[in-house]
């Protein structure tokens, strides 16, 4: 298994989309052409540098025949999904459960994510069996990528382990979740003496302790952070469930390698099982392009915020992630407490 590229396009063609038993269950619901082959394998390559995480080329370990795509999706409005589309010839020997497997094993043990979901169509009864080999539970029904699906949902203590089966896209980099904002240790060691790595020193603003926090680890040694909370806040007036995320913070040795995308996408997905219904952020301009290649969309409406000495308008550039289809505002967000 190693990150879907590129070069897989001719693959993914002769595989998956050129086949019509394959494609009946995939949102077309039919075999298609090169150039949607080529579509497809370009939105993997961009899941992967927006999350840090996505699908896999599947090969023969001893011939490395091009067997299908399995891997983690993350949709905006649903979480991120269990999904695999295997070459007919390659059905039947258990291609798809052990490559799942170790997608859940990714998810669960390395990621930190707090559950995984998978859309099925109804009369698919392979995939579901597969589904549930791996542990997976009935969730409901919902409609994904227009269609009718039904819905299952693993959780953490469902997955076992599984064997190594090949690159994960994620060197050894671990993601550790635990409640509050951090240990003041961890926070100097990823800021290796700088003093304001965020930015924010000269805002003079007081800022809310962390509920949680992700520490992304490599070689025992923490490389990244993020934390975020849940609270109530106003949009346009009405109340709405949102989850604050700040202190985003790569160790200078290790920025550039995409470290940040998987903490914060895994973040979104922590606060979407905690109820949230939107995400926000505060940031420095120069950070925007660096969100809104991470699917976060700018707010150009002013945010409240609190302080000892009373409300105040934040000086910072507000970003928010949807996460159930509400609206933007378009008058005003009220964060109702200190920012984050």
């Amino acid at each position: 298994m190693e990150p879907i590229r590129h070069g897989d396009r001719d693959d993914l063609f002769e595989a998956v989309v050129s086949q019509d038993s394959v494609m009946r269950w995939l949102a077309t619901g039919r075999a298609d052409s090169r150039s949607a082959a080529e579509a497809m394998c370009d939105d993997h390559v961009a899941h992967w540098a927006r999350h840090g995480y996505g699908d896999f080329a599947v090969r023969d370990a001893a011939t490395h025949a091009f067997l299908g795509r399995v891997g983690l999706r993350n949709r905006a409005q649903y979480g991120v999904d269990l999904g695999f589309a295997v070459h007919p010839r390659a059905q039947g020997r258990g291609i798809a459960g052990e490559a799942g497997r170790a997608c859940l094993d990714l998810a669960f043990r390395r990621l930190a994510l707090p559950a995984v979901f998978a859309f099925v169509l109804p009369g698919n009864t392979a995939s579901i069996a597969v589904l549930r080999r791996l542990g997976a539970q009935a969730d409901g029904t919902v409609r994904s990528s227009g269609l009718h699906c039904l819905r299952y949902r693993f959780a953490p203590a469902t997955a076992a382990a599984a064997e190594h089966v090949g690159d994960d896209g994620l060197a050894d980099l671990q993601l550790l979740h635990e409640p509050g904002p951090g240990s003041p240790e961890g926070e100097a060691a990823l800021r290796d003496g700088l003093p304001d790595p965020f930015g924010v020193k000269g805002l003079g603003l007081v800022w809310a302790d962390k509920q949680h926090t992700l520490t992304a680890v490599s070689k025992g040694r923490p490389v990244a952070s993020a934390g975020w909370l849940v609270r109530d806040m106003a949009f346009d007036g009405l109340p709405r469930r949102a989850a604050g995320l700040g202190g985003v913070l790569v160790h200078p040795a290790s920025r550039g390698q995409g470290i940040a995308r998987a903490v914060i996408s895994v973040a979104v997905e922590h606060a979407r099982a905690a109820g949230a219904e939107t995400m926000i952020l505060l940031c420095r301009p120069d950070l925007v392009p660096l969100y809104t290649q991470l699917g976060w969309s700018r707010l150009s409406v002013p945010v409240t915020l609190q302080q000892p000495d009373g409300a105040r308008t934040s000086p910072l550039t507000a970003m928010i992630y949807d996460l159930t289809g509400l609206p933007h505002p378009t008058v005003g967000v009220d964060l109702r407490g200190l920012p984050f």
